[in-house]
């Protein structure tokens, strides 16, 4: 018998065409009902109480009870990355879904990915941060540079204080929409924290879509301005966790 990581019972899981797309929908961030995931696989509540039992059993998901209402959402950022990182694998292959409807160009321009921005909005950050030299990759992936932790100081975020015990401080992801990297991790995460909190821009209701209001997107692109700044010490310095 072979030992190791069994990939092949979690491929199996998230493979399902029903499963996929309730995990899908958990990408954005939200703990969801089992309702509420049924509708967005196309089926019924107890079928989707069945898919949802098996993904909790292997870790996937986790339901959280309040009173009479159960909620589940993704267990943590590393089973949200893995998510993240198929889609993107398969945007990369061609292996796309054809949803159209008026929502598509929202969630293009601005999306939630679990705690961070995608899109547009997430690639014109990421390809800010890395024209300023902000951004370097090292033997153990995507690191901030000197200069990045420096810009992001001065626009109040706090890098050193992030919580990076189970993730990266920053690292690249391949958006679907986009075909280009944008940022996750722990600052990918406490950007958008900030652009919520800051009023920039709100979820639009019903959906992963994050709208910028126009005051909002002035300020959003003030802010790649301001980072767009040239690095003056592009040594890379590995990030925590």
């Amino acid at each position: 018998m072979r030992e190791g990581p069994d990939i092949a019972t979690l491929a199996a899981a998230i493979g399902d065409t029903a499963r996929a797309g309730m995990l899908d929908a958990l990408m954005s961030g939200l703990a969801l009902s089992a309702g509420e995931l049924a509708r967005e696989a196309g089926i019924t509540p107890p079928t989707a109480s069945t898919h949802l039992a098996h993904l909790r059993d292997l870790g996937i998901v986790v339901m959280a009870v309040q009173g009479r209402h159960r909620y589940f959402r993704l267990a943590g950022a590393p089973v949200a990355e893995a998510i993240e990182s198929l889609m993107g694998t398969a945007a990369r292959l061609g292996r796309l879904r054809t949803r159209p409807g008026p929502r598509d160009a929202a969630l293009r321009r601005a999306r939630i990915c679990y705690d961070h921005l995608a899109g547009k909005a997430g690639t014109d950050l990421f390809d800010t941060l890395a024209s300023a030299a902000h951004l370097a990759f090292g033997p153990d992936g995507l690191v901030l540079t000197p200069s990045g932790f420096g810009a992001f100081a001065a626009e109040g975020v706090d890098v050193a204080g992030l919580d990076t015990r189970s993730r990266p401080v920053c690292r690249a992801c391949l958006d679907w929409s986009e075909r280009r990297d944008h940022l996750a991790g722990a600052l990918g995460a406490a950007v958008l924290r900030m652009v919520v909190a800051r009023d920039w821009a709100r979820r639009e209701p019903d959906s992963r879509a994050i709208g910028f209001t126009p005051n909002g997107q002035r300020l959003w692109s003030g802010f790649l301005d301001r980072l767009a700044q040239p690095a003056g010490n592009i040594a890379a310095v590995r990030s925590t966790g």
